[in-house]
């Protein structure tokens, strides 16, 4: 299941992609298929173990050309281990609500990427988050242990971008069936996952992702812009054109 647009982010074969908390990997995979080179990036190990092992799967399968690297690599969003201007893309999926110094981690995005380059940054829409929080603080733990620390609009993404020198150039939602069942789980408790309507609903969801059936295609387009589960905001690094070489000073040539 995937939240990102390729088409929309303008990932092509042979792009250095930078997949930020990575997580299993589920976009790092899709951007290998289609040819660019990934570094997933996530600070948990294991997951990271795991997000390898897949790649070496997929080699072995005959999904990835041999030419197509794939790195894994331990890092914080807000202290990048990477020099400057050296992605094509970024993706960064339901990773800022999560950092207390988002700013900090934006700023370092931006410096990782080229000039031109283009970020997909995913973080919960509001209206859907909004009401998890109301009916239950537990969807929302603490930031010590992973739990989202604010609700973005729309508007103040774009803003904390273009603070930042990204151009905001495009904007979606997407998993509008997925927002319903997040409250049905904040009803009856996070942790509940035996309650019988969360398991049929998951189950609804399950179908979705793994048949695709035409009607909850249809219901999803009709759901994404009202209830989307998540916003993505794709934005383009700036160009900034080199400064005008000094014209000479007259008087000192003429001097000459």
């Amino acid at each position: 299941m995937l939240t990102v647009d390729y088409d929309r982010l303008g990932l092509q074969a042979g792009h250095e992609l930078l997949d930020l908390g990575c997580g299993f990997g589920r976009h790092a995979f899709e951007a290998a298929r289609r040819g660019a080179h990934v570094t997933a990036c996530d600070m948990a190990v294991p997951e990271l173990i795991d997000v390898r092992n897949t790649f070496g799967a997929m080699y072995e399968a005959g999904e990835l050309d041999d030419s197509t690297r794939c790195n894994q690599i331990a890092g914080d969003a807000t202290r990048l281990p990477f020099e400057d201007n050296t992605f094509d893309r970024i993706i960064a999926s339901e990773v800022l609500e999560h950092i207390p110094s988002d700013i900090d981690a934006l700023t370092e995005l931006t410096r990782v990427l080229k000039p031109g380059g283009i970020i997909a940054a995913t973080v919960p829409t509001f209206l859907p988050e909004r009401i998890c929080w109301a009916i239950n603080s537990d969807y929302h733990a603490p930031a010590s242990v992973g739990g989202h620390v604010r609700i973005y609009t729309r508007g103040e993404m774009r803003a904390k971008m273009t603070g930042v020198g990204l151009n905001p150039i495009d904007a979606h939602q997407t998993h509008g069936l997925h927002s319903p069942y997040w409250w049905l789980k904040c009803a009856v408790g996070i942790e509940n996952n035996d309650h019988p309507l969360v398991k049929k609903y998951h189950d609804l969801l399950v179908w979705e992702i793994t048949d695709q059936p035409k009607v909850l295609q249809w219901a999803g387009k009709v759901l994404d812009p009202l209830i989307g589960k998540s916003t993505i905001v794709y934005a383009e690094k700036i160009v900034v054109a080199p400064a005008a070489a000094q014209a000479p000073d007259l008087n000192e040539a003429h001097a000459a």
